[in-house]
């Protein structure tokens, strides 16, 4: 019997040694790390810039998003949003959460209903783009992707170049999009006619970067819902921008030029 004991002891101690080992790696990696940064500046009206939070909290709403997330190769993502105008104000409305379930995606969605909306002076889309690649490095997680989401409605005219902060993060590997706001006609400093083609120039940058532009307030809800889906479910890129103007190259300075004249004041 003690011979017949050990025997399939052994037997069970091989078996066991052919079990696959499961991967403690697969219970933190998610999808994608998606940096929400949006643009609080004065330049936006209130109402704007309403529209803009609800554009966000009618997403994570939506069960198209939801769907989306659900069908991502490991089924669940990780998101913050935060606020930003200009180079020394970058504000974390709602920290890092995973996302894996239509709960946690109203949760977040709670998350933003809850908080205040802020409005300050200057933009500074170089200091966005800096505050979320610090933030992509603090996830806890290992994301199969990672992006940052940068909404806003004028150039870059705080803080270093825009150009030089996109690069740095697209060599980090980082997907920087872009959903440039048109709903005004330009009237002054810090206005752009063409923001759709700035943003394509000077903003967006890595692997599948594409952008949205908004310009009709009844199109905010679904140009970020649509946005969203596509970053969350890595969709293939049908045309890097939608009914684009004239095309002619963006100059990554504009914005730029008058920033320490604005800085002093």
């Amino acid at each position: 019997m003690g011979v017949r004991r050990l025997g399939m002891v052994a037997a069970l101690m091989a078996a066991w040694l052919w079990l696959p080992i499961p991967d403690a790696r697969a219970e933190t990696e998610v999808d994608v790390a998606l940096v929400l940064a949006v643009d609080v500046s004065r330049s936006m009206d209130p109402d704007e810039q309403e529209l803009q939070r609800q554009g966000f909290i009618e997403a994570f709403r939506s069960p198209q998003v939801h769907d989306a997330i659900r069908n991502g190769m490991l089924g669940r993502i990780i998101v913050t949003y935060f606020e930003w105008s200009g180079v020394d104000y970058q504000n974390v409305i709602v920290p890092w959460t995973i996302i894996d379930s239509p709960e946690t995606a109203l949760k977040f969605a709670d998350g933003l209903h809850d908080n205040p909306i802020g409005r300050l002076r200057r933009t500074s889309i170089s200091g966005a783009i800096d505050f979320g690649a610090k933030l992509l490095e603090q996830t806890g997680v290992e994301p199969v992707r990672r992006v940052i989401d940068i909404s806003g409605d004028g150039p870059n005219s705080s803080g270093r170049g825009v150009a030089a902060a996109r690069d740095e993060a697209v060599a980090k590997g980082i997907t920087i999009n872009g959903l440039p706001i048109m709903l005004k006609r330009p009237s002054g400093f810090g206005d752009m006619e063409n923001l759709d083609l700035y943003y394509k120039g000077c903003v967006i940058g890595g692997e599948g970067a594409f952008l949205v532009p908004v310009r009709e307030r009844q199109q905010f809800a679904d140009a970020i819902r649509t946005k969203i889906i596509r970053e969350i479910a890595a969709l293939p890129d049908r045309s890097l921008i939608r009914t684009i103007q004239a095309e002619v190259p963006a100059n990554c300075l504009d914005g730029e030029r008058g920033m320490y004249r604005w800085d002093r004041n």
